[in-house]
C-alpha cells in the first residue's frame, strides 16, 4: 500500500508525509529537520506505529523519527548512520540510496547529523527543542 504512496511522494515537493493506517496525517515542504519537528510538536503524542515519507533520512531524523513512534520509514536517501537507528529499535526501512552520512553541498558532514551521534531519541529532541525556543514558534 505505501510503496505506491511513497512513489507520489518521492517526486512531489513535500519532504515530510506521515500516515497512521494508510490516512495521511501530516505533510510538509519545509525543509531540514523542521518537518519532524513540527510534527512531534503538533501530535508526536497522540499517535503510535506511524508511517513516514522524509526526502533525506540521516541519524538525526532517524531519531526524531523514533521519538514520533514509528514503525516504518521510506526515504529517497538515507545514511548509514540512521538505518544502525532504526535497525536497532526494530523499525523498518525503505531506503532508495545509501550513503555512509548526510552531506552538506560541500562534502562536510551535515551538522545536524553530527550533534546527533552519540545522543539517544529524547536527548536530541531536547537539544533541538531548545534551540529553537528563542526562535519564533512552529506554526
Amino acid at each position: 500500500m505505501y510503496r505506491a504512496l511513497f512513489d507520489e511522494f518521492a517526486t512531489s515537493k513535500n519532504t515530510l508525509q506521515v500516515y497512521k493506517s494508510g490516512k495521511l496525517i501530516f505533510t510538509s515542504d519545509k525543509d531540514r529537520l523542521l518537518p519532524l519537528i513540527e510534527y512531534l510538536v503538533r501530535h508526536g503524542s497522540r499517535h503510535r506505529g506511524v508511517v513516514v515519507f522524509d526526502k533525506i533520512l540521516g541519524r538525526a531524523a532517524a531519531l526524531l523519527c523514533v521519538r514520533a513512534n514509528c514503525r516504518e520509514v521510506y526515504s529517497p536517501l538515507g545514511s548509514q548512520l540512521a538505518i544502525e537507528v532504526l535497525g536497532k529499535r526494530g523499525i523498518k526501512y525503505h531506503l532508495t540510496q545509501t550513503i555512509p552520512c548526510i552531506q552538506t553541498p560541500k562534502g562536510n558532514m551535515c551538522p545536524m547529523e553530527a550533534l546527533s551521534i552519540g545522543k539517544e531519541p529524547e536527548e536530541f529532541y531536547r537539544i533541538i527543542r531548545n534551540s529553537l525556543a528563542e526562535k519564533p514558534p512552529l506554526k
